[in-house]
């Protein structure tokens, strides 16, 4: 396994995908698509391309990363990044993500690129520090901020007045303060990133006008895809990419998994989930209701494609498709469900840099702790029990 700044040219790149499509067909270079169903689980031919691997000189096994978005509660995937690059045993191929997720996949890899795995740990931290309210803002950003992201609540009073004298972000935030744009594009060497020769990226998005699920690929990221990517309606405004209003990728696709069948060789996906899924309690306060069904919409998608993921697989296991033709796909799981589990669903608007670390923490113990029990399996069997989780 060799490391990013030496890898096999990528002669065969994907087609980006957008709401506007695909790329026009070029058959001097194109790369002919596999069969597809049509969940977007495809045939595997009997060639692949090169790999474009994003790993140290450790690196054993190679994965996909899928990486959930969820505001603050994106710090616990940090912590995850963090104890797998410092492990080293993994190589990532490709990393698809929503929100926090893309900013932590994108981060991650310019850090990489400008200094190896330590670059991109120390890539990580720089930013997360950046965003908190304890971090870089000026006391007139942080007023800002702390307002537009409702570090007000658990004041019913304050609660209620933020909601009736600013129903809309166009009028609570006019000026579309968002300090995230500011971070991004100054740590962050999009050019580079586009140019670079590494793992892939996919960022989803939400089409306002269409109501359907863009992914931009890493070879035409910009800020902008980003911030379109976090784009929490109720907070921000819709940031247009070629005209097209965009909201935050979570409703549609967090993280969305389909991009990683044609764009990476390997059959390994490791998720880091940090929705709960399950909650064995009966929300009854607006809150509770209100935090509940975001969970459940922020999961919705993932859960569909999990199971199509399940059923293929049941299929290709019974015979049923071709001979060789498919492959089974490896799914793995580093939950943050029980490090989330006190966390309510709106604390992921909490930017202070106590609870960045707090959860950074949290991240780096889950995975360690799955890196001990799972590393063994990972290219051989799934570790994670798809119809008992999802079904």
């Amino acid at each position: 396994m060799t490391d990013s700044m030496s890898r096999t040219p990528n002669t065969a790149a994907p087609a980006e995908s957008s709401a506007h499509g695909p790329e026009p067909h070029n058959p001097a270079t194109a790369v002919p698509e596999p069969p597809r169903s049509e969940d977007g689980i495809e045939a595997r031919p009997e060639t692949h391309p090169p790999l474009h691997i994003l790993a140290g000189p450790r690196a054993e096994k190679t994965v996909a990363l899928a990486l959930q978005g969820g505001g603050a509660h994106g710090s616990f995937t940090w912590g995850v990044l963090d104890a797998l690059i410092a492990d080293g045993r993994l190589g990532f191929e490709a990393i698809t993500g929503a929100s926090a997720g893309a900013m932590n996949a994108v981060v991650m890899i310019d850090g990489w690129l400008a200094g190896g795995p330590e670059g991109a740990r120390e890539g990580l931290e720089r930013f997360w520090r950046e965003v908190s309210l304890d971090g870089s803002l000026w006391p007139a950003q942080r007023r800002v901020v702390s307002g537009l992201l409702g570090l007000w609540q658990g004041n019913p009073v304050a609660e209620f007045w933020a909601k009736a004298l600013a129903p809309s972000p166009y009028v609570a935030n006019p000026l579309n303060v968002n300090p995230l744009r500011k971070a991004l594009a100054r740590q962050v060497d999009f050019e580079r990133l586009r140019a670079a020769d590494t793992a892939g990226v996919y960022v989803s998005a939400t089409n306002v006008w269409t109501g359907k699920l863009a992914v931009f690929e890493r070879e035409r990221l910009t800020v902008d895809h980003l911030m379109a990517s976090a784009c929490l309606p109720t907070v921000f405004q819709a940031v247009e990419i070629d005209g097209v209003p965009y909201w935050d990728g979570g409703y549609l696709g967090n993280p969305p998994l389909y991009p990683l069948h044609r764009g990476a060789r390997t059959r390994d996906i490791l998720l880091v989930q940090i929705n709960p899924v399950e909650r064995r309690e009966t929300p009854r306060t607006e809150a509770e209701i209100e935090d509940r069904l975001n969970e459940i919409t922020f999961n919705a998608n993932l859960m569909r494609e999990l199971r199509a993921i399940d059923f293929v697989d049941n299929l290709i296991e019974e015979g049923v498709l071709g001979q060789g033709a498919y492959e089974r796909v490896r799914v793995h799981r580093i939950d943050g469900t029980d490090a989330l589990e006190d966390y309510r669903a709106s604390s992921r608007l909490d930017a202070r840099w106590r609870v960045f670390q707090r959860l950074r923490d949290k991240g780096r113990a889950a995975a360690e702790a799955w890196l001990a029990e799972h590393f063994d399996r990972v290219g051989h069997e799934c570790t994670l029990d798809l119809h008992a989780a999802y079904q």
